[in-house]
């Protein structure tokens, strides 16, 4: 049996500002230019632009006609002992953008902790996470999108997000959906 991605033509509407994946270089596309969807998962696209492979936030998905990402929802009277699920939660939000599994369901995630800040009802959220090579230029980025996300939720006062390689990552990591996801 052979497994096709659906790959979805998409002509960039205005000029956007994407990551040039690996090595995260900003990069800026005209008007005009068309590009292929090869992934919409979290908050970002994955689009094939030329033969290179780019992320675009979610936030500027106008730029390709697509409506951003739906955050998810977050209840207003959050308590503090509610927040570690949902900051797994925020964390399964988070993709690498060549590989279609989140960061949890790939075992990027080491560690997640919290401290109490001295506001009221305020944690640090900390948290080691690994990439799936050393060299990734997309590292930065993924703990970026991390930082943004984790520190949008209530009770969440700040965020250290440590990029840590030992343990090396390797497939044994990867949740059984992830595998599945994968063909592994």
């Amino acid at each position: 049996m052979t497994y096709r991605r659906h790959r979805e033509d998409v002509l960039v509407r205005r000029p956007v500002t994407v990551e040039a994946i690996p090595s995260g270089t900003p990069i800026e596309l005209d008007a005009g230019q068309l590009a292929q969807i090869t992934q919409a998962l979290g908050s970002s696209f994955t689009l094939l632009v030329e033969g290179q492979l780019m992320r675009l936030k979610g936030q500027d998905a106008d730029a390709i006609g697509k409506t951003p990402p739906e955050a998810i929802a977050v209840p207003e009277d959050l308590h503090i002992d509610d927040l570690e699920p949902l900051v797994w939660q925020t964390l399964s939000t988070c993709y690498d953008p060549e590989i279609p599994v989140n960061i949890v369901d790939l075992g990027l995630v080491y560690r997640l902790a919290f401290e109490p800040l001295p506001e009221a009802e305020k944690v640090r959220v900390l948290l080691d996470m690994t990439l799936t090579a050393p060299g990734c230029g997309m590292g930065e980025a993924i703990a970026d999108e991390v930082c943004d996300k984790v520190l949008a939720l209530p009770r969440v006062g700040e965020i250290t997000v440590n990029l840590v390689f030992d343990p090396p990552w390797d497939r044994s990591r990867m949740s059984e959906a992830a595998q599945l996801a994968l063909g592994l």
